[in-house]
């Protein structure tokens, strides 16, 4: 049954600060900005609508349902609390969490280090300005975009003290006159402004009943894991609103519902190992591929996924630490860490690893000997390597979508190895009976086939980040086209170098590519080993390009060769 309580907005934040208002477990962290938070301020003091709030009941001396943190007045994370029994009255916020943190930060706290401002030479019949800053003296000081202001001025005043003076006072009036008084202002238009504004903060905070919250009581005679399946759900359709979840939020939410523990693993292992790419979605998508579950619907969660993460968590931070050590010794902890890759591969490897029979300190150093006795470590590495050079993890078509029938392939095909030797030739079957194009044989005509950045990744000796805005055609490919070739053979791997954006357009754009070496280069043979340049300058002008392309594909056939020979002689 819900109950609509309309409360005043200085009455709300009391009661947050007396943590009478907290945020149960199944909510995220505080996500709006300063922007968003200035121009809620804004709509409150026109008197617009912002929506209702709504929470759950909880009484006195009960067991709540969920575990619970008060809300933040500085916006720095707050871990959730194991409660056994409520000292007092709360109500647990599952809607509206972002507005009510933004009337405190706003009203008695800060973000980001910075205050929040009203600016009381606001036009107030059209906007209310509100500014968070450090100090005054860092606020604008005139408007600026702004014609419907009749005063260009700013007048601003920070808002926590507008606040405690009005309720000390009780008196709108008085306090205007003070701010008029104290400021030294006589101008009519400007005091007019001052009353205004001072007039809608404290009657849309601290007089009017201008949120509406509504109670939510608990039938504590159901089961409990029915209650917070009951509550979850709710908060899930309240998220059809507002500001929106991810899917995997959502999953988060419901996980930290069943087991309030899975707040406290999710946040620490996300920011153990962001590093490498592991982002909340991935490490919930993790956690089911461990259970053997490609694809887990929202509606199917329960208490034994969650139950399933804490049980291991342990042996879970043990698998990314082990999968971090990979990484390293295999070359692609670089590869990882520059950028924003797929993480497909690496579920794989943090699978086969999870499943070993022997315990986390054995896991943890399991890779301690992979250039010796390890026999997972070469084909893992092998498996891997010619994984991303063929992008399988970036390719689409012919019914390959990477995400979605990449993962549940693997896994049907993985699953049935546990605590054996990793089986990689078993998964390139799985590609090639797909089909998808893929091939461990590397020969010139191939190279175009490859995934550009993997490859550029081992020309570059797995030391830079590789970025598409940086690779760039070795001969131009405005002289090229001039010259009648094919866009093909033009954009070919075999035509590009990883150079800086400024050294592209500036020195050598569009310039011969000859020239450019001759003129622009200063250590010639340094250059052509770092780009794999063939060293025959006969061929470095545009109109031999069809065969410095060819003879470069060698180079770079030589490169991949160089960087995977070992991994298959032991594989």
């Amino acid at each position: 049954m819900a109950i609509w309580k309309s409360y005043r907005i200085s009455d709300a934040i009391n009661e947050i600060e007396d943590e009478k208002f907290v945020l149960p477990v199944i909510q995220r962290r505080l996500v709006w900005d300063e922007d968003k938070m200035e121009l809620l301020f804004d709509t409150l003091l026109k008197g617009d609508s912002f929506g209702g709030i709504m929470v759950i009941e909880e009484e006195k001396g009960s067991r709540p349902l969920f575990n619970y943190r008060p809300f933040t007045k500085d916006g720095s994370d707050i871990s959730s609390r194991e409660i056994e029994n409520l000292t007092q009255q709360q109500f647990f916020v599952i809607d509206g969490q972002q507005r009510l943190q933004s009337f405190y930060i706003g009203l008695k706290g800060s973000i980001n280090g910075k205050v929040m401002y009203f600016d009381l030479f606001s036009n107030y019949r059209s906007s209310f300005e509100f500014k968070f800053e450090n100090k005054e003296s860092d606020l604008p000081e005139k408007s600026k975009d702004d014609d419907e202001r009749n005063i260009k001025e700013h007048k601003w005043y920070l808002a926590s003290n507008l606040l405690r003076r009005l309720r000390d006072t009780n008196d709108e009036d008085q306090v205007s006159d003070e701010i008029i008084k104290m400021q030294k202002i006589e101008d009519e238009i400007q005091k007019n402004h001052i009353k205004k504004n001072v007039k809608a903060f404290y009657k849309n905070i601290i007089t009017a009943e201008s949120l509406g919250i509504s109670k939510v009581i608990v039938n504590k005679t159901f089961d409990e894991i029915a209650n917070k399946q009951r509550i979850v759900e709710l908060f899930r359709r309240l998220n059809d609103g507002g500001t929106k979840l991810s899917s995997f939020d959502l999953v988060a939410s419901i996980l930290k519902g069943f087991a309030w523990e899975m707040e406290a693993f999710l946040e620490q292992t996300l920011k153990d190992y962001e590093e490498i790419g592991l982002s909340q979605d991935n490490l919930i998508k993790l956690i089911f591929l461990l259970q053997d579950n490609h694809r887990k619907e929202m509606a199917s969660i329960d208490a034994r996924d969650a139950d399933f993460a804490i049980k291991n968590k342990e042996r879970i931070r043990a698998t990314l630490k082990s999968l971090k050590s990979f990484l390293q010794h295999s070359e692609l902890y670089n590869y990882y860490k520059d950028e924003n890759r797929s993480f497909i591969p690496l579920f794989f490897v943090a699978y086969h690893i999870f499943h070993k029979e022997i315990d986390n300190h054995q896991l943890e150093k399991y890779f301690d000997n992979f250039d010796a006795g390890n026999q997972d470590f070469p084909l893992m590495k092998n498996w891997i390597y010619h994984s991303l050079l063929n992008g399988v993890f970036r390719s689409k078509g012919a019914g390959w979508i990477p995400y979605k029938t990449g993962v549940r392939k693997i896994l049907e095909t993985i699953k049935h190895y546990k605590n054996e030797l990793f089986p990689a030739n078993e998964i390139f079957s799985v590609y090639i009976n797909h089909p998808v194009t893929f091939s461990s044989e590397y020969t010139e005509d191939r190279i175009n086939m490859l995934d550009r950045i993997f490859l550029f990744y081992l020309v570059y000796n797995k030391s830079q980040t590789i970025r598409n805005q940086d690779i760039d055609h070795i001969m131009p490919k405005s002289i090229l086209s001039q010259k009648g070739f094919d866009w093909d053979s033009i954009n070919s791997i075999n035509n590009y170098q990883l150079i800086d954006m400024g050294t592209n357009r500036g020195l050598k754009n569009d310039n011969p590519f000859k020239y450019w070496v001759e003129n622009h280069v200063a250590d010639r043979d340094a250059y052509l080993k770092r780009h794999s340049i063939p060293t025959n300058d006969t061929i470095w002008g545009e109109d031999n390009f069809m065969e410095f392309i060819k003879e470069r594909g060698k180079l770079l056939k030589d490169k991949i060769e160089e960087n995977i020979k070992t991994e298959q002689n032991n594989a």
